[in-house]
């Protein structure tokens, strides 16, 4: 096990991270562009972390599975999402601080 096996590992928990942020947006605001990336972010991570072990246990396929951890990246940053900052700080972005909306069920759903 090389030190990409850190490497990969460290991109499962950005993957991870950010889906997780992405689904604690759709649940304080029940916009449906952050319900399709928090669906989307499952196989994403699942993605990431099939790439964290191609890494960790094939050292010949090591470029391969970090290839598939950068594309798990790559396709959950692709997701369209609606703007929901307006004047947050960096440190309320990065936790997922979203104005909570009380009134969800008037949003069309997709």
């Amino acid at each position: 096990m090389s030190y990409l096996a850190y490497v990969a590992g460290f991109g499962v928990a950005v993957t991870a991270f950010l889906w997780l942020r992405d689904l604690r947006i759709f649940y304080r605001t029940g916009l449906p562009g952050y319900r399709r990336a928090a669906y989307w972010g499952v196989p994403y991570t699942a993605l990431a972390l099939l790439g964290f072990f191609v890494t960790a246990y094939a050292e010949a396929w090591e470029f391969l599975g970090l290839g598939l951890v950068l594309l798990a990246l790559y396709l959950q940053g692709r997701v369209d999402r609606e703007n929901v900052w307006h004047g947050e700080s960096a440190r309320e972005r990065f936790f997922g601080r979203a104005p909570r909306t009380s009134d969800k069920g008037s949003r069309k759903r997709l």
